[in-house]
């Protein structure tokens, strides 16, 4: 089916819109402030309101503040002498908290409103993956397999319905990589024409404005101004696109394709990758520049130096938070129920529980005792076959060197082996969702394994049922493996009995409730 085509469009967002309604019904609930959304969700509102962070009541969870939330009282922030005693110190980037504060502006600071930008980057992320997949296979079946795959992740669905930061990482991520895949076939479609124009000569064409990565650089830098590990991306996609640049011009008949990237890619690359992404990030925070009551701000001293003097002192103290944050996540070795050793996320050992309150009346669920639950754990079948699927594609790449098993494979090992140094050098507190940018490419995984299962086009009629049988019976594997886990995933009120037949292994409970 041709790019134009009104499917290779309705079906990925046909399967969106499914995605969207699974996370946008009872958006709302819990009824209450969720695991880290205490402090993301306060945080956020503080940039809505005062353009940078500020204490709030209560202690460190600020439980005074959660409780003034859920009433609907939003007097939460202590009240200080001046605005600099005011100014929170946070670990994380804004962009995300101005995410999450499109969502309070637009429907107050409620649970919907808190969530909504949350569920919207995880419907749109569910389009995003349907499209890259159909541009990676060329087959709009195989795309909208993916979509309906990562619809169907109970952490991406978690996520999705969580004002945490992870989820809006792992768009902006996956974005950039749709954005470069783009790039890529742009690229190697000027290449086509300058072969077919004449006699092959000289290092090549300059290939000119590249707006997709552009993009892409723009998005990378976006990941960054949400959270730090979005540079682990960064730095792969950027080493991608180049060895993506010099592959097309070997491929095109170019006498020394490695020198003509250098000497003509490599200038754009190093603007639209290394530039675009520092000038993102810096802009991420133009609030903390404009207002005095940022964490670190010397905003005295600054505006009372002159213009030039100003910009100076601005960048100094702006340098100087940027490295007490990275102090921060070198040190944080804090011990938490819920944290869990990278290693063992793709067998989904040790889940988060975002919610679990007690004292739900029996009457709630008609037993004795009624659990309520909202459990930050993949859908087994989907994690277990994508790890499959990974090791499929290493044995596919060494063969065949197939560049998009390469780019997932890449992805792959930049978002997980990092996180392998942090747990075994420092010993840093990490969790599950920490995955969560990675979902996206252990479905892009399947996916291609689906279409080696699948069989080319010309296969033979027998082939072709057997693998699309083989596909189909995975994808509802999935789909009643989701199904029986939603209610521990969504908060839904069931007897203890059943909370407990959804707990898969002994790991996945902190401690038996009474």
């Amino acid at each position: 089916m041709q790019e134009g085509m009104p499917w290779s469009w309705l079906g990925p967002v046909l399967v969106a819109v499914f995605g969207g309604i699974l996370r946008f019904i009872r958006l709302g609930d819990p009824h209450a402030v969720v695991f880290d959304e205490t402090y993301y969700i306060k945080d956020a509102y503080a940039l809505l309101k005062y353009g940078a962070e500020r204490t709030m009541l209560g202690t460190a969870e600020n439980p005074i503040a959660d409780k003034r939330l859920i009433t609907g009282n939003l007097d939460i922030f202590q009240s200080c002498a001046d605005a600099h005693d005011c100014a929170l110190y946070v670990a994380h980037p804004p962009l995300g908290k101005w995410m999450i504060a499109v969502g309070e502006w637009l429907f107050g600071m409620t649970p919907f409103g808190w969530r909504f930008m949350a569920a919207v980057a995880g419907t749109l992320s569910i389009l995003i993956l349907a499209r890259v997949a159909r541009r990676m296979t060329r087959s709009t079946l195989l795309g909208c397999f993916a979509g309906l795959l990562l619809a169907l992740d109970g952490l991406h669905f978690v996520l999705s319905r969580t004002a945490l930061l992870d989820i809006f990482l792992m768009f902006w991520v996956l974005a950039a990589f749709a954005c470069l895949v783009v790039d890529r076939d742009r690229a190697r479609e000027k290449l086509v024409d300058w072969y077919e124009s004449g006699p092959v000569s000289g290092l090549g064409p300059r290939l000119g404005a590249r707006p997709w990565r552009i993009a892409a650089g723009v998005c990378l830098g976006a990941a960054c101004a949400v959270k730090w590990s979005g540079v682990f991306f960064l730095i792969a996609f950027a080493v991608m696109s180049l060895m993506w640049d010099m592959g097309a011009r070997r491929v095109v008949g170019s006498r020394e394709p490695y020198r003509a990237s250098l000497t003509l890619d490599a200038p754009a690359w190093l603007a639209a990758l290394a530039a675009v992404p520092a000038v993102t990030y810096v802009l991420s925070w133009t609030t903390w520049f404009v207002t005095d009551n940022g964490w670190g701000r010397n905003w005295e001293q600054a505006t009372s130096s002159g213009p030039l003097f100003f910009v100076i002192d601005s960048a100094r103290s702006w340098l100087k938070y940027q490295l007490q944050v990275l102090g921060f996540h070198t040190d944080l070795t804090l011990y938490h129920p819920y944290m869990s050793e990278p290693w063992t996320w793709p067998v989904l050992f040790r889940p988060v529980s975002f919610h679990y309150p007690t004292g739900i009346p029996p009457s709630a669920c008609g037993s004795d005792v009624c659990s309520q639950a909202v459990l930050g754990v993949g859908t087994p079948a989907l994690w277990y076959g994508s790890a499959l699927a990974l090791l499929g594609l290493i044995a596919w790449y060494v063969a065949s060197r197939d560049w998009r098993a390469g780019a997932v494979l890449l992805t792959y090992a930049a978002g997980w082996l990092p996180w392998f140094y942090y747990a075994l050098a420092q010993n840093r507190t990490m969790y599950l969702f920490y995955m969560i940018p990675l979902v996206p490419f252990m479905v892009l995984a399947v996916t291609l394994v689906a279409g080696l299962a699948l069989g080319k086009a010309d296969a033979a009629p027998a082939r072709r049922a057997a693998g699309a049988a083989a596909v189909g019976a995975f994808a509802l594997i999935v789909l009643i493996n989701f199904g029986w886990l939603h209610p521990v995933l969504s908060a839904e009120t069931i007897t203890q009995a059943e909370w407990w037949s959804r707990m898969l292994a002994e790991s996945w409970v902190k401690q038996a409730p009474k």
